[in-house]
């Protein structure tokens, strides 16, 4: 097997990209068949890397023009437009069209493309959209990018942030004028999606899930122009496969047994966990001056780095992420119910979920967050997975970080409601 050089960077393609092959075939027919996606998945399962992947084979192929846009520094529609403007630059074509519509922002631009251009044409084009003209700015944007002379591929990473952000306040409650911006932004997405489709292939996904957003604010219907894929985490033998190869890259010699007690320790495999656990062990060894990795070193790893400040530093966006999507009442109640799972071998039970729910009924101070929103979030974001008997944990290395990080003070839930009288 050849080596495989390890992820210097939040996503990764080219030679370091591994696997995902069945993945990037389903996503290629999608994309040739003119179907919008919404990829979604748990964090750190590499939704961006396999975008980004996709996008650079088809360039390499010359079929299609790719366009791939992020948006988790815009906050409003205009901010939105302005950024799908901006980055469809490689597509020159499309290009002079844009242009033309903002000639008197634009006017004056070098046609540069090194960075500081970039950022000088992001800017001017900002300047130029305001709340009252982006849906035509926007609509200018999208004929143009349909009458490119190539099929656009318009891949649009974290719209659920900027979703989540328009919707809600500081406190992160839904108010009605964020619901309006946002049903105005998804109506103008979807009109255009549907008007060009055929010449433009969204590719939507996002680091939080755009459906339980969508729920929570009663939007659902607007995502019904996308078809999802759901990315799964790794099987055993490919992260297997992928240590092998980091391993030969990185010339550290790592048994099978080790490979697979790391497989054991992390339990759902996704992508990123498996390299951060590599980066650990191999950089442990290196300031011990050894190359050759035991088991009682993956152990030893795994307590001291994955669980330990560090990877707590690391782990804590998965917390923050859930903080943006659940209100704060919401919010409360997951962390309840997270702790408890953590802190039962993993496993939320349904007589723990009935007791929660009457004990969230006493503890609310209005109206309590339906219990079951709460759990569906937690189930999209692939902290729990339903089984018979309730819910259970199904990362290994989420669980005992869950339980390092709020297992200090906590109390039954069975306590907790005989406590409070419920």
């Amino acid at each position: 097997m050849a080596g495989l050089k390890k992820a210097g960077a939040n996503w990764v393609d080219g030679e370091r990209f591994f696997d995902r092959q069945a993945e990037l075939d389903v996503l290629s027919d999608r994309v040739r068949n003119g179907t919008h996606t919404l990829l979604t998945a748990q964090r750190r399962m590499g939704k961006t890397s396999l975008v980004r992947e996709l996008l650079r084979r088809l360039t390499d192929e010359g079929r299609f023009q790719t366009v791939f846009v992020d948006l988790e520094d815009a906050r409003t529609a205009a901010d939105a437009v302005a950024e799908i403007a901006v980055q469809s630059r490689p597509a020159q074509h499309a290009w002079r069209r844009i242009k033309v519509g903002f000639d008197n922002a634009l006017r004056g631009i070098a046609e540069r493309v090194d960075t500081v251009a970039v950022a000088e044409v992001h800017v001017k084009l900002r300047a130029g959209i305001d709340a009252g003209n982006w849906r035509q700015k926007g609509g200018e944007v999208w004929a143009a990018l349909a009458e490119n002379d190539r099929s656009v591929v318009l891949a649009i990473d974290e719209l659920p942030i900027l979703v989540n952000r328009m919707l809600k306040d500081d406190d992160y409650r839904i108010t009605p004028e964020g619901k309006r911006a946002v049903d105005e932004l998804l109506s103008w997405l979807r009109r255009h999606g549907q008007e060009h489709q055929g010449r433009i292939c969204l590719i939507v996904s996002g680091s939080v899930g755009l459906e339980p957003i969508l729920r929570q604010a009663g939007l659902s219907a607007h995502a019904n122009i996308f078809s999802p894929l759901d990315l799964k985490p790794w099987d055993e033998q490919t992260a297997l496969d992928c240590l092998a190869a980091l391993a030969e890259g990185c010339g550290l010699d790592l048994p099978l047994a080790a490979r697979r007690a790391m497989c054991r320790r992390l339990r759902c495999l996704v992508p990123h966990h498996v390299q951060r656990f590599f980066d650990s062990l191999d950089e442990d060894l290196r300031l011990a001056r050894r190359r050759r990795a035991t088991v009682e070193d993956v152990e030893r790893v795994y307590t001291a780095e994955m669980l330990g400040v560090r990877g707590q530093v690391d782990l804590d966006h998965y917390e923050s992420r859930l903080k943006q999507v659940l209100e704060p009442e919401g919010y409360r109640d997951a962390l309840d119910l997270l702790t408890e799972a953590s802190m039962s071998d993993g496993m939320l039970r349904r007589e723990a979920i009935d007791r929660f729910r009457d004990y969230f009924r006493v503890r609310a101070e209005g109206d309590p967050v339906p219990i079951g929103d709460v759990l569906r979030v937690l189930e999209h974001d692939g902290y729990l997975e339903a089984r018979e008997d309730g819910y259970r944990f199904v990362s290994g290395l989420l669980q005992d970080w869950w339980r390092a990080r709020h297992g200090q003070f906590f109390v039954p839930v069975g306590q907790r409601a005989a406590r409070s009288g419920a």
